[in-house]
């Protein structure tokens, strides 16, 4: 999958939720949260995202400096912090596995209050994550959602090791694999271990994103119309996110 940009017609999606943000704001000046309070932002590197592209380009230069092992640790001082005691302005929403070897702050390069993060065995989808998910766009005003899957999902393989007759795993580790089975049921099962794996992987990204869009219309529009939802795979080894088209 390419690593492009979002498409005209996913920000057109967005459009509807991002027009009255206001966020044309530079790192550096000062910038209204809310409609009662605001925050001086004060030696920063970077523009604050505008929209969903914005963000994503935001995420994606936040990876490259991760990959190359150039972060800026930035936004983690007293200072900035104590800007956030009150309010906070996440720029993207990131669904991600509460895989220890995968905070997401640090593979974008991201400091305190730049991203909403939910994590949990899988990034599945449940009503919590949804209520999550609705609370970030709706209140939080983010304007992009990335669903984060990753190589070696221990929730993964353990689904795709019981699809095989391999293992049989606790009641409760069993209810988060019948959340993510559905997902992988076109896989091939018949290829490489490892080829299998990755492809599930990608298929259970896939897979959250789906259950989203089928969402009841109410929920549905809550989180559609304001945000952009993608995609995105990270590689343990290499450090870096491979976003899906």
């Amino acid at each position: 999958m390419s690593n492009r940009n979002i498409t005209r017609r996913q920000c057109l999606v967005g459009a509807c939720g991002l027009g009255g943000l206001g966020l044309g704001m530079a790192l550096g000046v000062k910038a209204e949260l809310s409609s009662t309070k605001s925050i001086n932002i004060e030696n920063a590197e970077e523009p604050y995202p505008r929209n969903a592209n914005e963000a994503l380009v935001r995420l994606k230069e936040g990876n490259k400096r991760f990959i190359n092992d150039k972060p800026y640790h930035a936004h983690t001082n007293i200072t900035w912090r104590s800007l956030l005691v009150e309010i906070q302005k996440p720029f993207a929403t990131i669904l991600g596995c509460s895989d220890s070897r995968v905070p997401p702050e640090f593979i974008f390069d991201t400091g305190f209050g730049e991203l909403f993060t939910i994590r949990l065995a899988g990034n599945i989808i449940s009503e919590d994550v949804i209520g999550s998910l609705q609370y970030a766009v709706i209140h939080l005003h983010t304007p992009l959602i990335v669903v984060l899957g990753h190589e070696g999902c221990g929730a993964v393989t353990a689904t795709v090791e019981e699809m095989l007759d391999r293992a049989k795993e606790p009641e409760r580790i069993e209810s988060l694999i019948q959340l993510i089975k559905p997902g992988l049921s076109k896989l091939d099962l018949k290829q490489r271990h490892n080829a299998l794996l990755s492809a599930a992987v990608e298929a259970n990204v896939r897979w959250s994103i789906q259950q989203l869009s089928v969402l009841p219309e109410r929920e549905r529009i809550d989180i559609e119309k304001r945000a952009v939802i993608i995609g995105g795979v990270y590689d343990l080894a290499t450090g870096r996110v491979r976003f899906l088209d």
